[in-house]
């Protein structure tokens, strides 16, 4: 099983990242904590790796920190939560808050990720509760903040990103129309968590 990987990043987008180590381009699932920590293409890049294995196809999943590939893994052991749904959750929180809402049993925070029903919210707090332990919590969640005005580059990668967490575009575009016009961060992730925060 592959557990780390060091390469050079040949391409990258809010949900995935090309490596090239000894000749070979490995395509990673990322979640946008670790998307936002990439360099860019051209430059040398570590990974933890987790590596999900199907009947059809070997996945690769990676992860900046340590903490975020623990939780990534405690998740996808939780009744109804696969890969794919993690990365979404991960995605959908920074991973301090993530573990925060987990272990304070915040369902409401949990159900506003995209694909996170109350149900399954309730499942990861139930199953979760007691099992981060050594992850790093956060002490009061951030402030959503605004974004730029008009489709720039970063505004279309948070386009994407919302579009790869299953909002319609019609409702991405909304979302990101609202962060405009309350005035604007300049950097991918809270323009990304404050879209994500308004998404209908």
């Amino acid at each position: 099983m592959i557990g780390h990987l060091r390469g050079t990043v040949l391409e990258k987008h809010p949900n995935q990242v090309v490596l090239e180590a000894a000749g070979v381009g490995y395509e990673v699932q990322i979640p946008i904590s670790t998307y936002t920590s990439l360099p860019d293409a051209g430059a040398a890049v570590a990974l933890r790796i987790h590596t999900h294995v199907r009947e059809d196809a070997l996945l690769l999943f990676g992860f900046a920190t340590a903490d975020e590939k623990t939780v990534f893994e405690k998740l996808i052991t939780v009744s109804g939560i696969g890969p794919k749904l993690a990365i979404t959750v991960l995605s959908g929180l920074p991973t301090p808050e993530l573990v925060t809402a987990i272990r304070t049993g915040d369902v409401q925070r949990l159900v506003r990720i995209p694909g996170v029903g109350k149900k399954t919210a309730e499942r990861i707090v139930l199953e979760l509760k007691d099992k981060l332990m050594g992850v790093e919590a956060a002490g009061k969640p951030t402030a959503m903040a605004g974004a730029e005005p008009d489709l720039s580059p970063m505004e279309l990668d948070v386009l994407s990103a919302l579009q790869n967490l299953g909002c319609s575009r019609a409702a991405a575009e909304q979302a990101i129309q609202k962060v405009k016009d309350r005035g604007a961060p300049d950097t991918f992730e809270p323009y990304f968590r404050a879209a994500l925060a308004v998404v209908r």
